[in-house]
């Protein structure tokens, strides 16, 4: 029973720390792009398509895809 009185007051306290570490990250934007990393990891950072589309040169103009062969045409 003596272990209680030390138990709760900790628990209130690592409660109280990890509501505060949340609302901090919240507020210095670390949810602010939720798709920009899951996106980022499917492309080679070497890829000159990939670093036009990251500085924003190929927002007028649709990258060439070099990646899949032509269809014959009839």
């Amino acid at each position: 029973m003596s272990a209680l009185y030390l138990l709760i007051p900790v628990a209130v306290v690592v409660v109280a720390l990890a509501i505060w570490l949340f609302f901090w990250a919240v507020n210095n934007g670390q949810y602010d792009d939720l798709d920009g990393p899951a996106h980022s990891i499917l492309f080679d950072e070497e890829d000159p398509r990939h670093q036009a589309g990251i500085s924003g040169d190929s927002a007028d103009k649709p990258a060439a895809r070099t990646d899949t062969p032509e269809s014959p045409r009839d």
